[in-house]
């Protein structure tokens, strides 16, 4: 059922590492990005793979992890992606992308969250040293980096008060508050 698909498919953000992802999983992935709608049928996304680990200790460090953890620097060694999927607009197609990314890296989460892995969206990314060590030419944006493993840590949903701010407790369990339903509905006519 979607609703269970959309439940289990969470921020992860530590991994085993010692499980890797086939690389014809990424393209399977990317195929449901590149189904997926397209503002004006554009299709200005195209997509860097790595399964590499080599290459995956290069994009590990040009990005930032969970902000509102201040004291987390990011997955220690053993917990991090053992694959990186990066979204970039193609200029030269488009000089806007609306919400292609957004609605590409949700379709390729969510077979993802299928197949039994996990991952997260991450939007803060040097992207000067990122596009350095990918060779990436200048008519591509980096929009997102998608991070990807076997999720090593549990993620629970639940009511947010005045906080929506996610938060670890001290056994590890990351805590998801999520607005309710009537909150959100401003007007139903």
């Amino acid at each position: 059922m979607l609703k269970e698909l959309i439940y289990k498919s969470r921020s992860y953000r530590r991994f085993d590492e010692s499980i890797t992802i086939d690389p014809n999983k990424l393209r399977q992935w990317v195929d449901l990005g590149r189904l997926s709608p397209s503002g004006a049928n554009r299709q200005p996304l195209k997509y860097i793979l790595s399964t590499d680990p080599v290459m995956n200790q290069k994009i590990f460090p040009t990005l930032s992890w969970a902000g509102y953890l201040k004291d987390w620097p990011g997955p220690k060694e053993g917990e991090r992606p053992t694959a990186y999927i990066v979204i970039l607009g193609d200029r030269n197609i488009s000089q806007s992308f609306g919400c292609d990314h957004g609605i590409a890296a949700q379709s390729i989460l969510l077979g993802a969250t299928e197949d039994g892995y996990g991952g997260c969206m991450i939007g803060m990314v040097d992207r000067p040293v990122l596009s350095q060590i990918l060779q990436i030419p200048e008519q591509f944006e980096i929009l997102l980096v998608i991070a990807l493993g076997k999720p090593k840590e549990t993620v629970i949903i639940e009511p947010a008060g005045e906080d929506i701010r996610y938060w670890r407790s001290e056994d590890g369990v990351h805590h998801v508050p999520k607005r309710s339903l009537d909150e959100i509905i401003l007007r139903s006519y």
